[in-house]
């Protein structure tokens, strides 16, 4: 199978490629929990899309902590029921522009997944060129049940154990996907039963930096960002509010050659509601 060309294609690039039938296009929308804004165009989906239930499907449901990576069984048997098979090319769009998708990316690839990519502007960049839509099917459809196979790599994935001894770690580098007001405490954080603050020795990097319009800014414009920390031969580590902005910047760095990406899955949900946790503002 030819592999993917990048880790996010263009529209031009989906639209030439919707009649191949081992194409799989997955909507991964979730509400952004940090604003009022609901997603453009809600009731429409690119055509033949499937809906990757992040919230529901694809998050472990066991824990009190949003968006947690479900076990390596539970994303298989949710891939299968979507119709996901090893053999299929996946994009994944959302239709904030890119907020979401790049979460859905991150599962795959730490699920075994390699050709997988995001759609860059997602859809909103799908309409404005009045590309092909349908509305969205009131109620879940019934796909032939998929043969997908996960090989889960937790390297790629910290915990709040692991986190602990990286606050001090010299061989590593936290970023914080955050905005620069919940990083250091000057901005309330959405939940309420959250203290304000950021995780010791981590850096903020918020997610909207490498943005522009949905769009993820060009790779000589995020090497830039990132040549502002000293990550060289370091391992990253990307952290947010519930481990969903994390992956944005997570994919940016991917693009940019970094090999050493790792997610704090907890992310400040679960660090910033634990009584006697180092936290700085």
């Amino acid at each position: 199978m030819i592999p993917l060309p990048s880790p996010k294609v263009s529209v031009d690039w989906l639209l030439k490629q919707l009649d191949d039938p081992n194409l799989i296009i997955l909507d991964a929308t979730i509400k952004k929990v940090t604003s009022e804004e609901t997603a453009n165009n809600p009731g429409l989906q690119i055509k033949g899309a499937r809906f990757f239930d992040i919230k529901k499907s694809f998050s472990e449901t066991n824990t009190n902590l949003p968006n947690m990576v479900p076990s390596a069984q539970e994303f298989e048997i949710a891939c299968r029921s979507l119709g996901i098979c090893s053999h299929h090319k996946i994009i994944i769009y959302d239709t904030h522009g890119i907020y979401s998708s790049p979460r859905a990316w991150w599962m795959f690839t730490i699920m075994g997944h390699k050709n997988v990519a995001i759609l860059d502007g997602g859809l909103p960049a799908w309409m404005k060129q009045a590309l092909p839509t349908e509305t969205k099917p009131k109620n879940p459809l019934h796909y032939k049940k998929g043969d997908f196979k996960a090989i889960y790599n937790s390297a790629m994935v910290v915990d709040l154990a692991k986190m602990l001894s990286e606050t001090n770690a010299s061989d590593s580098i936290i970023l914080d996907a955050r905005s620069h007001g919940r990083f250091y405490g000057t901005a309330p954080e959405p939940r309420n039963d959250l203290k304000s603050g950021h995780i010791p020795n981590s850096f903020s990097l918020p997610y909207t930096r490498l943005l522009h319009n949905g769009h993820l800014l060009p790779k000589e414009k995020l090497n830039e960002i990132f040549d502002d920390f000293d990550i060289e031969n370091k391992r990253l580590i990307f952290s947010c509010g519930s481990g969903i902005t994390a992956c944005i910047i997570l994919v940016a760095a991917h693009m940019c050659g970094y090999k050493k990406l790792q997610v704090y899955d907890g992310s400040w949900s679960e660090w910033g509601q634990i009584d006697g946790i180092p936290i700085e503002c």
